[in-house]
Parts: C-alpha cells; sequence; structure tokens
C-alpha cells in the first residue's frame, strides 16, 4: 500500500464518515481460532462509494457485518458518524440502523403482496412517518430510480433488475447517510448489473451518500471511487479510483 494512501490529510479527516482501527473477529471452532479479521484499518470519507472486495472466505462479509453492527468485533473500534459500534447494546444498534443506514440487498427481499411504492415506503413505517408522507417520499424515490411506469406493479411483475432498482430506492427513502449493498448484482446478467451499479454510481453522487458495497467481482469494483481488496481477513490493497471514475463520466 502506498505512502500517499495511507496518509489522511486534516482535510480529508474532516470528511470521514466510517474509520475502522486495528479490527479483528477470531472465531472459535472446536480447539481452533479462525481469523475472520486481522487486524484492519481504513477510513471511507463522506459521499465516497467504496467497494470492498475479496473472494469467498477472505472477510469481506464479515467486515460489512461488523461496519452495520450486525456483528461484535473481537478487538477494535468502528467509529460511524462520530459514534462507536463496538460499543452500543443491541436497542441502541438497532435505533442507529434505523436512523442511519440503508440496506441493498443481493435477493431483493421485497414484499410480494406489496407494490413497488409499497415496497419502498415501507421502512418509513418504522420510523412513524404518516401514510401520506410515505407515499409522497416513495414514489420520489421510484421515479428517481426510473420505475415511474410500474409504481402499481408488484415483484412478480417487474424483472430482476427493476426489482432491484426498487432495492434501491427503498434503501435511499429514509435518507440514509450510508448505504451498504452486499453483493447487490449477484442475481442480474452481466448488462443489468452494468445498469444497476450506473444507477447506484449517480445517485449516490447526486445525494451525496456513502456507498460501502461488498462484491468479488473487479469489474463492479471498478464502479467506486475506493477500492479496498482483502485477503485472509487483511487488506491487501487500496485503491483510489476517484480520478479514473471522473473521467468515465466526462467521455
Amino acid at each position: 500500500m502506498s505512502e500517499e494512501i495511507r496518509k489522511t490529510s486534516p482535510k480529508e479527516s474532516a470528511k470521514t464518515v466510517i474509520s475502522v482501527k486495528d479490527l479483528y473477529k477470531i472465531y472459535r471452532i472446536g480447539e481452533n481460532r479462525v481469523r475472520a479479521l486481522n487486524g484492519v484499518s481504513f477510513s471511507i470519507n463522506r459521499g465516497e462509494f467504496c467497494a470492498i472486495v475479496g473472494t469467498s472466505g477472505s472477510g469481506k462479509s464479515t467486515l460489512l457485518n461488523m461496519l452495520a453492527g450486525l456483528e461484535k468485533p473481537t478487538k477494535g473500534e468502528i467509529v460511524i458518524a462520530g459514534e462507536h459500534m463496538e460499543t452500543k447494546n443491541e436497542n441502541q444498534l438497532v435505533k442507529f440502523r434505523r436512523e442511519h443506514i440503508g440496506f441493498i440487498f443481493q435477493s431483493f427481499n421485497l414484499m410480494g403482496t406489496m407494490n413497488a411504492v409499497e415496497n419502498v415506503a415501507l421502512p418509513l413505517t418504522f420510523q412513524g412517518v404518516s401514510r401520506k408522507e410515505r407515499t409522497k417520499r416513495a414514489k420520489k424515490m421510484v421515479h428517481m430510480v426510473g420505475l415511474d411506469k410500474y409504481w402499481d406493479h408488484r415483484p412478480n411483475q417487474m424483472s430482476g433488475g427493476q426489482q432491484q432498482r426498487v432495492g434501491v430506492a427503498r434503501a435511499l427513502v429514509v435518507k440514509p447517510e450510508i448505504i451498504f449493498a452486499d453483493e447487490p448484482t449477484g442475481n442480474l446478467d452481466s448488462n443489468t448489473s452494468k445498469e444497476i451499479m450506473n444507477l447506484m454510481q449517480s445517485v449516490v453522487r447526486e445525494q451525496n451518500q456513502t456507498l460501502i458495497m461488498v462484491t468479488h467481482d473487479n469489474t463492479l469494483a471498478s464502479f467506486a471511487d475506493k477500492i479496498i481488496r482483502i485477503v485472509d481477513g487483511k487488506i491487501v490493497d487500496m485503491i483510489d479510483n476517484t480520478a479514473k471514475n471522473e473521467e468515465e463520466v466526462q467521455k
């Protein structure tokens, strides 16, 4: 890893929204100790699209679960939006996720009995938002992801790509500071995958939100501003991809 990437200027640190320091996750399997994460440290700035890349078993999904507060670290710090995730109890973590985080899943996780707008509006019900306001905000998000003609369609009336667009809209409707995406195009063909990646890239830029995506696919990772490559629980490479992406936008 180059010195240029490792060093963080005061200006950069002021924009830091996620800071991970010396993170370990050790599982006991019988008498053996497996280090799923082995001393991971990095930071992500507000408005950045970061891809965490690795093969199956590399530790990337464990890392995502830790960032989202779904698993506790064995050791280390995770600071998100100024708050220490590793010291929160389960109720505090649930509240934090509800207020600050959106999720995009590989399997879409849409409710089959609800149409697109109703699926997008669902997270707002847990925030106590009125029905009228939920519908208004959900329709705005459905429009943003280009599904105006499908707002009253149920999941079984939509293609996989359209369902994932609904998933993106659902993640965005709560106006999260941070969006976590776990293999978000894993169930889509390559052309549809690229469409979803372009959508996620553009929406995050427009909304100035932070997106962390876990993937095994280097092509999909190339859409990100920062690429963190993880092998056997350790970061082996960290690439600043911002300049390349800006060139692609200008073409």
